[in-house]
């Protein structure tokens, strides 16, 4: 599987909300974890104990091998299992998840990939009772999702009740469509708190947003 740079984007924007004590866990839950970027990302800048779950058993076996090459994976234990039925000893104060998104559009041949990219193996509802299920009562979740899908989810969280506190929306470059909301949930009803960022300049060059949080984790741009 791929590795999006919306993903990487991802991680290192709640890797550097944990490095900074915005966000302080204890005990972090990634579920659908794929090849454990998300995991090393965060293992990375901190010292919190990591959970990943994953139900796809090649990509469990590609996230434990990546762990056990990484300087940083004795922080993570991966775990092959389905996230719905997925209980841990003790709840998590925070969980991180990009999860499968193209509800609705067309697939690949490749029934992993599909797994992977569309909602066949986990729906939002599913995925919120798994956080529910999972999150201690004060915890957050963080999560990567379509920009097109965020009024369809809000009204998912209400169900919980959870609430966005933060949202960064995320272009390919200032002149494009916005494509992607990272955000932060919690069942604390706050006014959001909303940014925006641009991955490339027009010119194709990565922005200086981009470089700034991304250059602890890419060797080059």
């Amino acid at each position: 599987m791929k590795v999006c740079t919306d993903a990487c984007l991802f991680g290192a924007w709640v890797a550097e909300k944990i490095e900074k004590k915005e966000i302080n866990p204890t005990k972090i839950l990634d579920i659908g974890t794929g090849t454990g970027l998300l995991s090393l990302m965060l293992a990375q800048k901190s010292d919190c104990a990591i959970d990943a779950v994953e139900l796809n058993k090649d990509a469990f076996e590609q996230a434990k091998e990546n762990m056990e090459q990484s300087p940083w994976g004795n922080k993570v234990k991966v775990f092959n299992a389905d996230i719905t039925c997925f209980k841990a000893k003790e709840k998590y104060d925070f969980i991180i998840c990009n999860p499968p998104f193209f509800e609705n559009q067309l697939k690949t041949d490749n029934e992993n990939r599909n797994a992977a990219m569309h909602a066949t193996t986990l729906s939002f509802e599913a995925l919120l009772e798994a956080i529910k299920n999972n999150l201690t009562e004060n915890g957050t979740a963080a999560l990567l999702l379509p920009y097109d899908k965020i009024t369809f989810f809000e009204k998912k969280l209400g169900s919980i009740p959870f609430f966005i506190e933060e949202r960064l929306n995320v272009k390919h470059a200032s002149t494009h469509p916005l494509f992607r909301s990272m955000m932060i949930v919690s069942a604390k009803e706050e006014p959001v708190k909303e940014n925006e960022i641009s991955i490339k300049n027009n010119d194709g060059s990565y922005s200086n947003e981009f470089i700034n949080m991304l250059e602890a984790y890419y060797l080059h741009f």
